[in-house]
């Protein structure tokens, strides 16, 4: 049987796991692609961008959209006002029609896969089984094609890849439910993923709330992020980049 799900780490992975008309689906947990099924759970459209600079402003003024902020920048402002990369905090505002989402993970490996010609989708542990739903509507009858499961990571001083373990549980929580629908076909970087995640699913909360990356963002003050994250299965949107932005194909 041909390997049609496979699962890869980083831009690299990305770009060698996927192929011009292929699929992709990027898992970013903590936090670009939970914040993006909370924004496209309001009704937001969101235009991924890789940085979060000036660049980024000129960007959402000519998409006509409300460009993100930072975590800290939203916690001084107003309560209720602020969009930002939280997406605790985005649940709690008064959601754009349009939002720029920066990330020099999730949202640089979907600008990048997209412009190579690839499908791709955003994936978290909240719209897992909505992903891996469509997933097997892509693979349904079509044993040539292949779908990548990427888990973005995090990014270490020196820009290189630091694998985040929230990733590998986000891209096997896809990967499991796919499993669960009857997939097969699987890489072992993929099975493995689905292992890691049915390794942890019973504790989820608690054991997101202990790796790195939710650790670094309790001690910030933002533990109501990582329970956000850890809402398995709470959004049935399937965000697909179009063009420039996300919007939801469920």
């Amino acid at each position: 049987m041909p390997e049609q799900i496979l699962m890869e780490w980083g831009p690299a992975g990305a770009l060698a796991a996927s192929e011009p008309g292929g699929a992709a689906v990027i898992v970013d947990v903590l936090s670009f692609t939970t914040t993006l099924t909370v924004a496209i759970d309001a009704g937001a459209q969101v235009y991924p961008y890789p940085f979060g600079d000036e660049s980024a402003q000129d960007f959402a003024r000519r998409h006509d959209a409300t460009l993100a902020v930072g975590r800290f920048e939203a916690r001084h402002a107003p309560p209720g006002t602020a969009v930002s990369l939280s997406p605790a905090s985005l649940r709690e505002a008064s959601v754009p029609a349009r939002i720029v989402l920066p990330s020099p993970n999730g949202s640089a490996i979907a600008r990048l896969l997209a412009g190579r010609g690839v499908t791709v989708a955003g994936a978290c542990l909240r719209n897992r089984l909505a992903i891996a739903r469509w997933i097997a509507g892509l693979l349904a009858g079509n044993e040539a094609r292949s779908v990548a499961v990427i888990a973005a990571g995090e990014r270490w001083p020196d820009d290189s890849l630091r694998p985040a373990v929230e990733d590998l549980w986000g891209a096997g929580a896809v990967i499991a439910a796919l499993l669960d629908l009857g997939a097969a076909g699987l890489t072992p970087e993929a099975r493995a993923a689905a292992d890691a995640f049915r390794g942890v699913a019973t504790g989820l909360p608690d054991a997101l709330a202990r790796c790195t990356s939710g650790r670094e963002l309790t001690d910030a003050g933002f533990a109501a992020d990582v329970a956000v994250a850890a809402e398995v299965d709470a959004s049935d949107c399937v965000p697909v980049l179009a063009g420039e932005r996300f919007v939801n194909v469920s």
